[in-house]
């Protein structure tokens, strides 16, 4: 499944009901685990243990638009140390979306909808060891989350070791708009565990490990599966997903970064997850960072990822109840993307900096294809089953602004 599965992610809905939802897609999966990834790097780096990171304050807006979906808010983190041993952080997060995705206009009409999340930690620096906890709550209309998680990192062998063990409980309720007896939950458990090396003035790397247990309800209240149905005009019929109540996943990455003599570097990470649901998938990333004059950095990326399809997915069922469980989430179907980003960071000279502390200004953009090899677009000509394969391509925008003090 996408990087970062235990976000479980967005899309479709019960013909029946007119307000949809985005909550199990590759795209959201993509979008938020790249945010909440940068801004969890910007809170706790269980990487570097020996050093409480500096003070800081970020200012982000993000924008993801494509295969008819607008995804769009700011975020604001802020970092602070309260003695030289522990630090405080805490950032808010808010999503605007706006969705006339395939999934959606097959079965039913567009929406929009609003987002909101927080998130507060604490570390505490002992010696070389590096504890935290982290708190956070996700709130939609018909969608809430909440988190806690507890992180320790060791410094070893001449501090050029650093393991790092971590461990989250979530806790969603989901209910669904226009339905007050509608009431679910789902519990979410992730162990991970991390090794970072350095190997060589140049070369360091980093191989980390998670398994995740989820359990309860699991799937989308508005998705729907279509079966054949001769009885009607259409030839077509519609009924709601079913999912396996639990799901156990594992994934490992291996990240490796080599620094060249002039101040770039390279990185390379490398990916696999496999899930109880039968899906493999892979995911390739090579990037480079090149520095110009002091103040500008530029980055490029080219990222492959694949998947195959969970044993429950089907595009077209025979019949109406063919199996004891039905999925046709084209993010458990067989398909894969490619995204090229590139990026470039701003330093500001010290005399435009606020109170003379470094700042800086970033701007990253991501271009990604995604290709679905057995997901059809039932929106198009063909016939029942014969439409052709589905594939969009989309943009994603960040904009930062850092300042260190």
């Amino acid at each position: 499944m996408p990087e970062n599965p235990h976000v479980a992610q967005k899309e479709q809905e019960v013909a029946a009901v007119a307000v949809t939802k985005p909550k199990n897609s590759k795209i959201s999966c993509y979008f938020f685990s790249a945010l909440i990834l940068l801004l969890a790097l910007s809170c706790l780096k269980v990487s570097t243990a020996a050093v409480l990171d500096p003070d800081r304050a970020d200012v982000l807006y993000h924008n993801y638009e494509g295969g008819g979906m607008k995804i769009d808010g700011p975020a604001i983190l802020l970092r602070k140390k309260a003695t030289e041993s522990v630090a405080l952080s805490a950032y808010y997060y808010v999503d605007m979306i706006s969705s006339a995705s395939v999934d959606v206009m097959s079965t039913a009409s567009p929406y929009s909808e609003k987002r909101n999340e927080a998130q507060l930690g604490i570390e505490y620096l002992r010696d070389k060891t590096l504890m935290s906890i982290n708190v956070r709550q996700s709130d939609e209309s018909d969608y809430l989350s909440k988190s806690v998680s507890v992180n320790i990192a060791q410094d070893t062998f001449g501090d050029l070791t650093n393991l790092s063990l971590g461990l989250t409980f979530g806790d969603d309720q989901i209910s669904r708009n226009g339905d007050e007896n509608f009431a679910e939950n789902s519990k979410h458990y992730q162990l991970r565990a991390g090794l970072n090396q350095i190997l060589s003035a140049n070369l360091s790397a980093n191989l980390s490990i998670e398994a995740i247990a989820d359990q309860g309800y699991l799937n989308n209240p508005y998705r729907t599966v279509r079966y054949i149905d001769a009885s009607l005009p259409s030839g077509v019929g519609y009924q709601a997903e079913v999912y396996p109540n639990t799901r156990n996943s594992f994934a490992s990455k291996l990240s490796m970064t080599y620094f060249l003599p002039y101040r770039a570097a390279v990185y390379f990470n490398y990916r696999y997850f496999t899930d109880s649901w039968d899906i493999n998938a892979d995911d390739v990333e090579l990037g480079y960072r090149h520095p110009l004059a002091k103040m500008l950095t530029l980055e490029f990326k080219l990222r492959y990822y694949q998947q195959s399809q969970a044993n429950f997915y089907n595009d077209l069922f025979p019949y109406q109840d063919a199996q004891n469980f039905l999925a046709r989430d084209k993010e458990l179907s067989d398909f894969n993307d490619i995204t090229v980003g590139v990026g470039i960071t701003y330093t500001l000279p010290a005399k435009y900096s606020f109170a003379d502390w470094r700042s800086e200004a970033t701007l990253q953009w991501d271009y990604i294809d995604f290709t679905y090899n057995n997901f059809r677009d039932p929106t198009a000509e063909g016939g029942i089953g014969n439409e052709p394969f589905y594939g969009f391509s989309a943009n994603v925008v960040r904009m930062f602004f850092s300042l260190y003090f």
